[in-house]
């Protein structure tokens, strides 16, 4: 979501002269767009701003200009005031729904009219003052369909810092979609905090569902490839689960946040679903698309959580099996419900991070390790490290590393898999470049 918002906010500066800096040292204006998710967020955006203010001395006393230097994102919505009153260098703080007024506030920047404190929700929605999409689209690229969440769960900051659930039009979905397909790319990820609960409006004024969404923008001419995320469990309707076997573009890989398998800490939690809801979903979804691979995030060390309530997760990620995970250990967010919680030990959610990770790994090599000798369309993106080298993303998000020309960025080849490792897979390209050019 931070990088489609920052690509935005780039798209917004460029009438205004600006371009993308190589480096803090070049740049006339340094906007810090940042996360609340994880602990610490704020204490390392203080961190950066110090060095920005060295950097914006030493710029002026070389005689080089200025620097504007903006915090956006999560936590300037959740720390605005804070952040102004530590750092009153600073000259633009605003939350991620007010960076469509960012040539407003770089004016005022730029006159010296003082800081720019933007945290307020605006009644009118920000994507419909945006530009247009940029002409040169990457080969893989972001598409936000929805905003906010209402569910709420007890950890969780989004519905203090995004707002309230808001889906975007269809036709703004599909105009921005084929801009970006006109620009280039060949695959799109739909975005939303909770993108599944997705209901913008449609041509005859009706809700439209995300499985319905998916349809439409599977028939845009040039989309080779689709994919969404964040989902919530409770949204996984039957028309959504369908789609994964219908929509040949709906790649076979799927982000389902769980985040425990204990029910008396997912009802701790909020989240509202058991353990065994997650794994009738699952069930369902693996008889839609036998091939699907799933991903999932996980807390350890929530409040209250006892060695049974872990060894519940543990039990419910082998029997599910994931391709991919995200795991953390519990940290507290301001203002959130958990936070007022029974801690548990830094120790013992060390203990139950280190072998809940060691399990997901294990299952993460054992998945890309499958792969040998298979053949895979891999959606080519960029140049490897290595000379003649490119990397692509495989159907089930695997980075892949190939030995071809620099012509085939942009195009799905047929790869011959000769090894998966922990987090990625090395191929082959099954037609010469010769016949495919």
């Amino acid at each position: 979501m931070n990088v489609y918002d920052s690509d935005r906010m780039a798209e917004l500066l460029r009438p205004l002269g600006y371009r993308p800096a190589a480096a803090p040292d070049d740049a006339d204006m340094v906007i810090l767009n940042t996360c609340h998710i994880r602990e610490k967020a704020s204490e390392k955006v203080f961190s950066e701003l110090g060095r920005l203010r060295a950097t914006r001395r030493e710029r002026e006393a070389a005689g080089n200009g200025g620097m504007i230097i903006a915090v956006a994102g999560c936590v300037a919505q959740a720390e605005g005031e804070e952040i102004l009153r530590r750092a009153p260098y600073v000259d633009m703080v605003f939350g991620p729904q007010a960076y469509h007024q960012l040539p407003e506030m770089v004016a005022r920047a730029s006159r010296g009219a003082g800081a720019t404190l933007n945290t307020d929700f605006p009644t009118e929605p920000k994507f419909d003052t945006l530009p247009a999409r940029a002409a040169d689209s990457a080969v893989s690229a972001f598409l936000t369909v929805q905003e906010g969440c209402d569910k709420f769960c007890s950890f969780c900051v989004v519905p203090y810092t995004r707002g309230a659930e808001y889906s975007r039009p269809v036709a703004a979905i599909l105009e921005e979609a084929r801009q970006l397909l006109a620009g280039g790319a060949r695959e799109l990820t739909l975005l939303g905090q909770n993108v599944n609960a997705y209901h913008g409006e449609g041509p005859d004024g009706r809700p439209v569902t995300l499985g319905r969404l998916i349809r439409l923008l599977a028939e845009a001419p040039g989309l080779e490839r689709l994919r969404y995320t964040t989902s919530h469990p409770l949204e996984m309707t039957d028309d959504l689960i369908s789609a994964h076997g219908e929509v040949p573009a709906l790649m076979p890989y799927l982000h389902l946040p769980v985040q425990s398998g204990s029910d008396r800490i997912l009802a701790a939690m909020n989240r509202r679903h058991s353990a065994d809801d997650y794994r009738r979903i699952v069930d369902k979804l693996r008889a839609a698309r036998s091939d699907l691979a799933l991903s999932s995030d996980f807390i350890v060390g929530f409040p209250g959580e006892t060695a049974a309530d872990f060894e519940d997760t543990m039990t419910l990620v082998g029997e599910i099996g994931y391709a991919q995970a995200y795991s953390f250990k519990y940290s507290p967010r301001p203002g959130t419900p958990a936070a007022a919680g029974e801690m548990i030990e830094e120790p013992v959610k060390d203990e139950r991070l280190q072998r809940l990770q060691v399990l997901l790994n294990g299952q993460q090599a054992d998945f890309n390790a499958g792969f040998a000798g298979r053949v895979l369309p891999v959606l080519l993106e960029r140049d490897g490290r290595q000379t003649g080298q490119l990397v692509g993303r495989s159907p089930y998000m695997q980075s892949v590393f190939v030995e071809a020309p620099r012509h085939r960025i942009g195009r799905v080849a047929e790869v011959r898999i000769e090894a998966g490792f922990g987090r990625s897979l090395k191929g082959v390209l099954v037609t010469p470049d010769a016949a495919a050019a």
